[in-house]
């Protein structure tokens, strides 16, 4: 499913209309975002958790030629699904 069968499908759901939903989602976005850069983790009951996790530098090789090649440490979104999400989608 992209973006726009997403905002569809809420549409449909929820009679709100498909520019609004759009509108919504891209704000929902921004929100998580902003609050994940500021250090802040996300939590939506039922649904799960949102973090960053740090990632440290470490050594990979290229799968082309077999050379180790330091890969640099950065940090990275990440999302924990919470128990009723798990148990919903089973």
């Amino acid at each position: 499913m992209n973006k726009q069968e997403f905002v569809d499908a809420v549409s449909d759901k929820t009679g709100i209309s498909k520019k609004d939903c759009s509108e919504i989602l891209d704000a929902c976005y921004e929100v998580l975002t902003e609050t994940l850069k500021n250090g802040e983790d996300v939590t939506i009951s039922g649904v799960g958790k949102f973090e960053v996790r740090a990632r440290e530098e470490r050594e990979g090789k290229n799968p082309r030629t077999g050379e180790v090649i330091k890969i640099a440490a950065c940090k990275a979104p990440s999302f924990k699904a919470g128990k009723k999400f798990k148990a919903d989608i089973q």
